[in-house]
């Protein structure tokens, strides 16, 4: 990985581009040290710090701790990931979304994107105003007027905003999926804390160092499974039948067609988190639900939360899967390029083979996914230490972290191939 960066370093333009994305970086950091205004900042952290295990603590996290501090970025891009799913689902359920999407070309897509942006205005106002109502409840506002109320609101929502173009802006003109790495740098900007709390832990009570040593071993390990499932792929052979062009003979060689086993990334992650924090988050916005049984039973570190959590994850494997991979294009192009899979017959059976195929290794990396960020949650269940220590976080994470870290280095290596420059692999 450090080869792949220095080598890119040394291309021009991909130079400018991994600069533009560590400015934008620059620039987002700097707004979550920016804070609304009338808002106690100390009591609010003081305030968070007690719901640190709610879902507030996994709003913390994602946002790189602007949650609990209050700045402009509170929402982080949890409005843009919620919006995003809501306009991709509409685009199955609504015929007029779903040609938009795929019979207008770049035109149409753009009229999509442009639609997941106002969604996410809206969505921010949303959460900015349910904010709002926590930190009012809080005690922690310096006024509680009216104006108060909309400068706050407004704050939250146009920092959201600002997120989503920052993150459009990487993705356009840097390197990598601006969000992914908007979120890998809020997650990342916690770790000195996280490392911090752990060694202070330690020395308090050093009868559970053991517990500790652990929990780094494990992740360590999670990071070498990641490494190895991402890299990982299905090999289906392909062979091209000779035909005469002219005076020239074609084809005749052997190929393979490579299908990754984690071919969505951490996107099923991302999504699956989002979809099932919505009951706990709609309950920490209800004050009379605040010590219910409904919050209880779809808190975080719950077993409804981990079984919600990881079906979403096979569900949004399959969903990016199917969006990404069409198994009969695929045959179509095998056929008119004079290209077969042994054993099966082009077109139909070709197809229905790939499908085959694609829904195996689909569901074994939907699998890996959900296991890697569910058993962290089950474990704190039965450790007071670990789950005082954060590691329901833990295995995603670190899942999210090492996949972003490894899609942008792909990224990298696609800029430098297309450039035609042959030193990245050495």
């Amino acid at each position: 990985m450090l080869q792949t960066i220095r080598n890119a370093w040394k291309v021009d333009d991909i130079r400018k581009k991994i600069i533009f994305t560590l400015f934008v970086i620059l620039l987002y950091r700097i707004g979550n040290a920016v804070h609304v205004p009338y808002v106690n900042v100390d009591m609010l952290a003081d305030y968070m710090s007690s719901m640190s295990s709610s879902i507030f603590g996994l709003y913390n996290v994602m946002s790189g701790s602007a949650f609990s501090q209050a700045t402009i970025f509170a929402l982080s891009i949890q409005p843009y990931i919620n919006a995003s799913i809501i306009i991709q689902l509409l685009c199955i359920a609504i015929p007029a979304l779903e040609r938009m999407s795929k019979d207008e070309g770049e035109e149409g897509k753009k009229k999509i994107a442009s639609i997941t942006r106002y969604s996410t205005v809206a969505l921010a106002l949303l959460q900015g105003f349910a904010y709002y109502v926590i930190i009012k409840r809080a005690n922690v506002l310096t006024d509680t007027g009216i104006w108060p109320a909309i400068v706050i609101i407004l704050s939250f929502t146009a920092g959201s905003a600002l997120i989503m173009w920052l993150g459009e802006q990487i993705t356009e003109f840097g390197i990598g999926n601006g969000i992914s790495i908007i979120l890998f740098v809020s997650i990342v900007s916690r770790f000195p804390h996280s490392i911090y709390t752990m060694v202070r832990n330690t020395v308090a009570a050093p009868g559970n160092w053991w517990i500790y040593l652990l929990m780094l071993i494990g992740a360590l390990a999670i990071i070498v499974l990641i490494v190895i499932v991402t890299n990982a792929e299905r090999r289906i052979p392909v062979q091209y039948a000779k035909r005469v062009v002219g005076r020239k003979m074609y084809g005749g060689q052997s190929t393979h067609l490579p299908m990754k086993v984690n071919m969505s990334g951490v996107l099923p992650i991302i999504f699956a988190q989002s979809i099932a924090s919505i009951p706990a988050t709609i309950a920490a916005f209800v004050p009379r639900w605040q010590d219910g049984w409904f919050i209880r039973l779809f808190d975080t570190n719950t077993y409804l939360y981990a079984l919600i959590y990881f079906l979403l994850i096979l569900f949004f494997s399959y969903f990016y899967a199917t969006i990404q991979f069409n198994p009969i294009e695929v045959a179509n192009n095998l056929k008119k390029n004079g290209g077969y899979i042994p054993g099966f017959r082009p077109g139909r059976p070709t197809s229905e083979f790939i499908q085959k195929v694609l829904s195996k290794i689909t569901l074994f990396g939907a699998i890996y996914l959900g296991i890697i960020a569910v058993v962290p949650i089950i474990i704190s269940r039965f450790s007071t230490v670990a789950a005082n220590s954060g590691i329901s976080l833990g295995g995603t994470s670190i899942i999210i972290v090492v996949g972003v870290a490894l899609e942008t280095v792909q990224a990298m290596e696609s800029q430098m191939l297309m450039r035609h420059y042959k030193g990245f692999l050495e």
